[in-house]
């Protein structure tokens, strides 16, 4: 039996913060754990608090459909809280945060 998950490179632009997300984890829980602070609030896809703009990279939905119109889907628009990725991922969230540890 493999144990090995799927490991993932996500980069947080336009700060370029990178972070891992191991499968089956979301893009926002990996980020939580890593320190960063990406907006949100339902964590199931419907309040799009988490918004953000994918630039590079695939993601799968945990949800068979997430609270995206099929333009924003079409724009590249994602919710960090359901995506889980399927490739190293680059994406636009400029409101995130990375607390002072002080």
């Amino acid at each position: 039996m493999d144990d090995a998950a799927s490991r993932y490179r996500i980069v947080i632009e336009p700060q370029a913060w990178a972070f891992d997300c191991e499968e089956p984890q979301t893009v926002l829980l990996a980020a939580l754990a890593a320190g960063l602070v990406l907006p949100h609030s339902c964590r199931n896809g419907t309040c799009r608090a988490c918004i953000a703009q994918l630039l590079e990279g695939r993601i799968a939905y945990r949800i068979e459909w997430p609270g995206l119109s099929r333009e924003e889907k079409d724009e590249g628009w994602i919710l960090p809280c359901v995506a889980c990725p399927r490739s190293d991922l680059r994406i636009a969230a400029p409101a995130t945060q990375r607390p002072d540890p002080g």
